[in-house]
């Protein structure tokens, strides 16, 4: 018999949410050491509330929101939130039950703030490399370190003088600019829209862009990144970030290996390297020049290991630029860039989990 096409709406679900998530679903498991990260954060974030007042939205809810904005390509805040209203497992990876109210896009931006100042995107990133099951993964020794451009949130018609000498646009929604044989730079220009973002070019022979400079340190063994930083552009901003995430990360009472491409050839790091008991497994930059790798390290197989494995640091650029909405992330400032930069970067390392527990169970 042929069934109806006819629906009446039910007046009760009688159907939990957690039934609804299958037991093989990826988020399951996500899910469950956000959940004990984000416990262990409890304390941080009683420091950013007052004791007593209206409540407001929780802020593990407002992270486990953030990562999945990164882990679906979510494009914005406000489409986070619409969503969120009909689709069930975000709702459940949230927190929220079926009938809970949404909130409105503006509570990222009021909350921002709070979890910028506290640097809850590093603490989240650190506490989650110390889980049990995640340290069991990382490598102790060897390391790879990088950057990558960001490009800004600001047109390059914004990019004027700073002395107001420049042409305006033409009036109007979008104005035209005429700047083509116009000789600009960070020096003499800034941008009106985001005066932080910086001229810089990707490579030789490309376009120069509005952008940002996000670094990363990598551990060789399955690639976790245990370090990130988002910083302006500058010639030497690789390096020196470079310099404090290894810093930070490695104080220097253990020994271990560094890996890096040829940028990173100077002799000013690789002296920095050597003092802080660390062994730079550099790419040599022999292009009309000595390198500042000498036979001390390349004679060693690990060197030639390290080649191979720093190619990995490559691939959270890669999935955060595709995936984590790092293309052009719509945000100004160095400090808002920054905490959505590290918190990419920890949503890159959440994805790699449920293969790699699953592989070692």
């Amino acid at each position: 018999m042929r069934g109806s096409d006819l629906r009446t709406g039910e007046l009760f679900s009688y159907v939990d949410l957690e039934q609804r998530v299958p037991e093989s679903h990826p988020l399951r498991l996500i899910r469950c050491i956000v959940n004990q990260v984000l416990a262990a954060l409890d304390g941080e974030f009683g420091k950013l509330y007052a004791a007593e007042g209206r409540p407001s939205i929780a802020p593990e809810r407002l992270l486990r929101a953030l990562l999945l904005q990164a882990f679906y390509s979510i494009r914005s805040e406000r489409q986070l939130m619409e969503q969120l209203h009909y689709n069930l497992l975000y709702r459940w990876f949230v927190g929220l039950g079926v009938d809970d109210r949404v909130w409105v896009p503006t509570v990222f931006t009021k909350n921002r703030d709070r979890l910028l100042e506290a640097e809850v995107a590093r603490k989240f990133l650190a506490v989650l490399l110390a889980h049990r099951q995640v340290l069991a993964l990382l490598s102790d020794d060897h390391f790879s370190v990088d950057g990558t451009q960001v490009q800004a949130w600001a047109s390059m018609k914004s990019f004027v003088a700073k002395d107001g000498s420049g042409e305006l646009p033409s009036p109007g929604r979008n104005g035209e600019r005429h700047f083509h044989g116009e000789q600009r730079s960070n020096e003499t220009h800034s941008s009106t829209t985001d005066p932080e973002a910086k001229l810089a070019k990707k490579g030789k022979g490309k376009e120069a862009k509005l952008a940002y400079t996000g670094n990363v340190m990598t551990e060789n063994r399955n690639g976790f990144v245990v370090e990130a930083e988002l910083r302006q552009v500058s010639g030497m901003v690789e390096r020196e970030t470079a310099k404090d995430m290894i810093v930070r990360y490695s104080p220097g009472a253990k020994r271990i290996t560094v890996g890096a491409d040829k940028g990173f050839d100077t002799a000013d790091f690789v002296s920095d390297m050597r003092d802080f008991n660390v062994t730079p497994h550099v790419a040599q930059n022999t292009t009309n020049r000595l390198s500042a790798i000498d036979g001390r390290t390349i004679r060693h197989c690990g060197y030639e290991v390290s080649q191979q494995k720093r190619k990995r640091v490559e691939e959270p650029f890669g999935w955060g630029k595709t995936i984590g909405g790092l293309a052009r992330p719509m945000l100004r400032g160095v400090k808002k860039l920054d905490f959505k930069f590290t918190l990419t970067m920890a949503a890159y390392d959440l994805i790699k989990l449920p293969r790699l527990i699953g592989a070692t169970a």
